[in-house]
């Protein structure tokens, strides 16, 4: 928004009127709205004005709320101007003629949704996304496209063929107070082409931006990976390859996505990866990356999982001044047996109910510190764990045993005639069944054709001994265990990351056959989740625990429609604006820092039975 001088002269008078104007991208290019008459005011240096403006729309926005001084107070009132024209339709009195309305032909069209819009277009301007696009040197298109992009991945996900019509038939059109707006999917397959390049510096520039709007810090850096699949062959994708699936589809070509967080779950940079990228080998290529937006703190804790629990990953992370908090791997647990055995040291942390669900119960968890060679270890015993961990054995020993019996059927038979091919398979499914395989001998005699599998009841007493067990490895000395067992914990954030990005945000499976597109895609899918987690954290500091999932079922019958009233002197009076907002739309509204309005009413005037349309001026 600007202020522009509006000079009128008559005779030989001049009257002078201030308009707060603001930019609104048409079907026929930028145009100039008016948003508000200021009247004439006191002529003031360039400087003034600007901060006049920037201090209405930071209130608009939700950023402030108190206006202690004077220039506040002027802001204020040109706040209270705007704000007073968009409640107009929840009651107030509309200025204009009075009309006969023939009531028995009153009708509504067009009904849209506009909640989860108003909402997530509200975000997207408190964090800046399309200030820090203009700063990359994005056009006023891209932009825009680049908007609707995200607003559509954080609404309702479709894939870029099917997201042209869900554009052109929602709301957002009615919210950007654009007369029309028709997108085809090559302007959004070209919208993604020019956004890719500028990725890393939008990136920085965001998390920049969440850190002085949510005031966050980067003392704690939290960092795994997930997978996600492609449908189709990919042969024009060099980084689709299969490897280890977390979306359980090992037949799929895949990407693997790597994602750094804070504390509090808001995306500090995210890179994409070979799909049989091992998970260690991602870290120090990640940590680089991060590097290059915004240097890294010194002394940070970097927190990973045990896929990355190797010697020469963490000394990666230690030659970037930077801590590290890992779990070991589980083959580490047999030398710490008798720590675990022993009853004395163990203390316990946490044993409570969920805030958010009192009837989840949680088990309880003991932890137990220890130092050796200069790295602080942390024995952890969980009841939770221990009851999956016995599941899961117990599962992949059934199963096992049944693939065992199948191939004790076959030996000598059919495929397996030759014995390479039955220690083949027994291999096989060694490697199919790791947690179990290792307390069971399976053996094969070639000249008698039998298989044998016998039980090694040494190896799986102390697997039992070991349920719900595992060991933490950290850099860190300043902290005792309860603390370190919490700081790793905060992992969990990550994992609620992906699924927020693989489930309401639906960023699998990939359908684009072209890597730099398919990186796009994913682009846009943190760009959204960027959104997602600002909204959360937002009602979270009100008080309010509900997902974006559920706020989005809330909003989505608040609606846009029009509403036609033909009138007695044969015209049709069109009124285009939102439903008053009902209590539960409010509430969110409210928590959430926004108006309770999404449009502004626009009229306009048409003859019955004819084309001719005469739109009215709003003053």
């Amino acid at each position: 928004m600007f202020i522009r001088k509006n000079v009128t002269r008559r005779g030989d008078k001049t009257y002078v009127n201030y308009l707060l104007v603001e930019s609104v991208m048409t079907d026929r290019g930028p145009r100039q709205r008016t948003v508000c008459s200021l009247g004439n005011l006191k002529p003031r240096p360039r400087e003034e004005w600007l901060a006049l403006v920037r201090r209405v729309e930071r209130v608009l926005s939700g950023q402030e709320t108190a206006l202690p001084d004077k220039l506040d107070t002027e802001a204020q009132t040109v706040v209270d101007k705007i704000r007073q024209r968009q409640s107009l339709p929840a009651g107030g009195d509309i200025s204009g003629p009075v009309i006969g309305v023939i009531a028995n032909e009153v009708r509504t069209e067009k009904h849209r949704s506009v909640g989860a819009i108003h909402v997530g277009l509200a975000f997207y301007h408190r964090l800046g996304i399309d200030a820090i696009l203009a700063g990359v040197g994005a056009s006023t298109k891209t932009r825009l496209l680049t908007q609707c992009m995200v607003l559509n991945r954080l609404i309702d996900p479709k894939s870029e063929l099917a997201m042209a019509a869900w554009i052109n038939q929602s709301a957002i059109a009615d919210v950007l107070a654009l007369d029309q707006l028709q997108v085809n999917e090559d302007q959004l397959y070209r919208n993604m082409d020019r956004l890719l390049p500028h990725r890393v510096r939008i990136e920085a520039r965001l998390s920049e931006r969440e850190k002085s709007l949510f005031s966050l810090d980067d003392v704690v850096l939290l960092y795994d990976l997930t997978s996600s699949y492609f449908e189709g062959r990919m042969l024009r994708n060099p980084r689709a390859k299969r490897g280890y699936s977390r979306d359980h589809r090992p037949d799929c070509p895949q990407v693997v996505i790597g994602l750094v967080i804070d504390q509090l779950g808001f995306p500090r940079g995210h890179e994409v990866f070979d799909g049989n990228v091992k998970d260690h080998a991602t870290v120090d290529s990640m940590l680089e990356s991060l590097n290059r937006r915004v240097p890294l703190r010194e002394e940070a804790t970097v927190v990973v999982d045990r896929g990355m629990a190797y010697d020469a990953t963490l000394a990666q992370i230690r030659a970037r001044k930077l801590h590290y908090i890992v779990a070991c791997r589980q083959s580490e647990r047999v030398k710490w047996l008798s720590e675990f055995e022993d009853d004395a040291g163990w203390q316990e942390v946490y044993r409570a109910t969920t805030t958010t669900n009192p009837f989840q119960r949680k088990g309880r968890v003991l932890v137990k510190s220890a130092e050796r060679s200069g790295e602080t270890y942390v024995l952890c015993l969980s009841e939770g764990r221990q009851e999956k961990d016995r599941a899961i054995r117990e599962k992949q020993e059934k199963r096992f045993l049944a693939d065992v019996e199948k191939l004790r059927k076959g030996a000598g038979k059919s495929r397996y005639k030759k014995s390479e091919a039955v220690h083949q398979a027994i291999g096989r499914l060694k490697e199919r069944y790791p947690r179990v395989a290792r307390y069971f001998q399976v053996g094969y005699d070639a000249d008698t054709f039998q298989l044998t599998c016998t039980e090694k009841p040494t190896a799986k007493a102390l697997a039992i001994e070991l349920d719900g067990g595992y060991i933490l490895k950290t850099s860190r000395q300043d902290l005792d265990g309860e603390a370190l067992w919490r700081l790793y914990m905060l992992l969990t954030r990550v994992e609620s990351a992906f699924r927020d990005l693989k489930t309401p945000l639906q960023e699998r499976p990939i359908f684009h056959q072209l890597d730099h597109r398919a990186q796009t895609h994913i682009f846009l899918c943190v760009l959204a989740y960027h959104l997602l987690v600002s909204i959360e954290h937002t009602l979270r500091m009100n008080g309010d625990t509900r997902s974006w999932e559920t706020v989005r079922q809330v909003v989505q019958n608040h609606q846009v429609s029009t509403v036609i009233l033909p009138t007695t002197t044969g015209d049709e009076l069109h009124i285009r604006q939102a439903s008053s907002p009902e209590p539960q739309h409010s509430e969110i509204y409210q928590r959430l820092k926004i108006s309770s309005f999404p449009m502004r009413p626009l009229r306009t005037w048409h003859a019955r039975n004819s084309d001719r349309q005469d739109e009215e001026t709003q003053d």
